[in-house]
């Protein structure tokens, strides 16, 4: 770790729990899931929860969470002819999106759940991605104040 690195650890950290707190106070009605019980939830033999990306297409196209479906709404959830009887998990970048469409699938009588940190959590874990060619750790970056966010010793920025 550099000196810059050691310097900004504690801001980052500082950040991402700003971040979480401001999801789940924009979003109180939508239940969370850590990164960890999903990734132990998807190694169950139990009913499995659809993955849904909520980012726009090219951000999906660069890298998403195994076997995710790309869907920004719930009419192209519906579309999907995703039933309302199968959990749900939601998850974008950091949150915030997906919050936003889980608290939209609720209404609509979905169970959708938001992935607590999203993607970027995910990556920055060393979890597995996936982008049509195969697994990846590139990571669409949303903008380049958000990547700031990513921990450039697990993750590769997309261009």
């Amino acid at each position: 770790m550099t000196g810059l690195q050691a310097v900004f650890r504690p801001l980052k950290a500082f950040t991402w729990q700003s971040i979480k707190r401001w999801v789940r106070r924009s979003f109180p009605s939508v239940q969370s899931i850590s990164t960890v019980d999903l990734a132990d939830w998807l190694v169950q033999e139990t009913a499995q929860p659809v993955l849904i990306d909520a980012r726009r297409p090219a951000e999906y196209a660069v890298s998403h969470l195994p076997d995710a479906i790309q869907a920004s709404s719930v009419e192209a959830i519906e579309s999907a002819g995703i039933s309302k009887d199968r959990p749900i998990v939601i998850y974008c970048s950091v949150g915030y999106r997906s919050a936003r469409l889980g608290e939209k699938l609720q209404v609509a009588g979905y169970e959708a759940m938001n992935l607590e940190g999203s993607l970027f959590q995910w990556a920055n874990e060393g979890r597995l991605l996936e982008s049509a060619s195969g697994p990846t750790r590139q990571v669409h970056p949303y903008s380049r104040l958000w990547s700031l966010l990513l921990d450039s010793a697990v993750v590769e920025l997309a261009k």
